[in-house]
């Protein structure tokens, strides 16, 4: 793999027109731009990738990432950008289209629009702390989860059962019967468990090439901080992170160009 001096890395911000929780969200606006110019904004100003590109099926949402600075070569076919379409057929497409036009890349970065607080220090931190990896294959994006799974059930018929049937630190001798599950044991005592976010994923492209996959088998924990992985999918997010502007709780990353006008 590339050392980190001559690696090129382009960012990957996907855009497709549907939404159904939350209608055109990629585009709507939220603090006088559309929520797609944040990822724009923070993967330009990050100084880390060749190149910022937008994947999208619409030409109007191509139009708008073109005014906020990303480039926009071609279109996501249709096939790839249904609402259970994989990640995995956008990115093959993506990186195989720019390396058969003579533009390849070492690694990517998948930044999602619905991560509007990641910001370009962000980046940066995510891409060092990759780069300084060894026989890695991704970096994925995590945070320490609020909703432990050791608290979490299944439910069969008329009955329920653990999720995780295992006993709390120190309970004693597995089958003994002082041994305390987890599901009666307090959230402090768990052993801690992170749950993925949206908010940015870095791979070697010969991961996608090779092997078919994004993440690969060997994956570093980036654990973001703050507001960084906050996500929006659906109205009641969306409410939240505007309050959380309003107050002043979280920053966007700055946009120099003015805002979109159709």
């Amino acid at each position: 793999m590339p050392d980190s001096v001559s690696t090129r890395a382009v960012a990957l911000i996907p855009a497709r027109q549907g939404s159904k929780r939350v209608p055109g969200k990629n585009i709507r606006p939220l603090g006088g731009h559309p929520m797609l110019a944040y990822s724009i904004a923070a993967a330009r100003a990050s100084g880390v990738f060749a190149s910022v590109m937008v994947s999208t099926e619409s030409e109007d949402i191509a139009r708008i990432a073109r005014h906020y600075g990303a480039d926009v070569p071609f279109l996501r076919p249709a096939s790839f950008a249904g609402d259970t379409s994989p990640d995995i057929e956008w990115v093959e497409h993506a990186l195989a289209t720019l390396t058969a036009s003579g533009r390849p890349y070492d690694c990517f970065s998948l930044l999602r629009p619905t991560s509007p607080f990641r910001t370009a220090a962000t980046i940066r931190r995510a891409m060092a702390l990759f780069l300084a990896q060894q026989g890695v294959d991704s970096l994925r994006a995590i945070e320490k989860c609020t909703e432990h799974p050791g608290k979490m059930w299944v439910v069969r018929g008329a009955r329920m059962f653990p999720l995780l049937p295992f006993a709390a630190p120190g309970a004693g001798a597995p089958g003994a019967a002082t041994e305390t599950p987890w599901h009666s044991t307090p959230y402090q005592a768990l052993p801690p468990v992170y749950v993925q976010n949206a908010s940015l994923e870095i791979a070697w492209t010969s991961v996608v090439r090779d092997r078919h996959t994004i993440a690969g088998d060997v994956v570093v924990p980036f654990i973001t901080e703050g507001h960084e992985g906050f996500d929006i999918n659906d109205p009641m997010d969306w409410l939240v992170a505007e309050r959380l502007l309003a107050d002043g709780a979280v920053a966007l990353e700055p946009i120099a160009e003015p805002s979109f006008t159709p």
